[in-house]
């Protein structure tokens, strides 16, 4: 396995209770895998939450707060996260502590830090969910019908584990609910997807961002735009673009 680092990026809001230590255990744990970097995008939290990711960032080092002046949602707060890191390859968790880092190994298994090859995406697939019955089942009915219709073959986009090539995000329209589709997404520019089973665990504090009709609904509009986006959008060659556009990126940049 290559040195190559690695990014952290945990966007968070509203879990200052949490944060330090989904701080300290992604340092912990990934840090023992590979080298490793950690941006906190604070998504505009009014609950003390930028301080005291401020405090931990100092103690363990090779780690950054990125804090938005306001509420600007997750796919945002991803993005300015993937802006800010420098390595090739960016694995993301939620600030809520749910996000077992110990399957990073795992996933990191699938890929070479050093490069990007066929692989542009890792999945983490959630094995058992401590939510609610009913959100458990209103996610297995979005599940089930968003890869009916975008046939991308992952049981799990909402898990907030992933493995991600930094050029590839971004290489990716961006818009709100970008983090639920891109096991699509990527797959569209033409790269593969692998998914891999993780442990989800429960919250040891603060409450879910999310409703279960607030999500339903803004999800039917969002499937909608993804399907018009990936019928409007020409993608060359997988080959060609591994080979003429991530890999000439990364050479410019050194």
């Amino acid at each position: 396995m290559s040195q190559s680092m690695l990014s952290v990026v945990i966007p968070a809001y509203n879990e200052a209770a949490l944060i330090e230590q989904v701080m300290r255990e992604a340092h912990n744990i990934i840090g023992g895998v590979a080298p490793l970097e950690i941006i906190v995008v604070d998504d505009g939290s009014d609950d003390g939450l930028a301080a005291v990711a401020e405090k931990t960032a100092a103690a363990l080092g090779h780690t950054r707060v990125v804090r938005h002046p306001n509420r600007a949602g997750k796919s945002a707060a991803l993005r300015t996260g993937m802006l800010a890191a420098r390595g090739r390859w960016v694995v993301t968790m939620d600030g809520d502590g749910q996000n077992d880092p110990a399957y990073i190994a795992e996933m990191i298994k699938e890929i070479d830090l050093a490069k990007v090859e066929r692989v542009g995406l890792v999945c983490g697939n959630r094995k058992s969910r401590h939510d609610g019955r009913s959100r458990k089942w209103a996610s297995r009915f979005a599940n089930r019908l968003r890869r009916t219709l975008l046939n991308d073959d992952c049981p799990d986009t909402a898990c907030g584990l992933k493995l991600i090539s930094r050029d590839v995000f971004l290489a990716l329209p961006f818009f709100d609910a970008l983090h639920r589709y891109l096991p699509a997404l990527v797959n569209h520019l033409g790269y593969d997807v692998v998914n891999v089973p993780v442990n989800d665990r429960p919250r040891d504090a603060g409450q879910s961002k999310y409703s279960n009709v607030g999500r339903a609904t803004a999800g039917f509009f969002d499937l909608m735009g993804v399907i018009w986006l990936t019928r409007r959008t020409h993608i060359p060659s997988a080959a060609f673009i591994r080979s003429e556009y991530i890999s000439r990126e990364f050479d410019n940049a050194g």
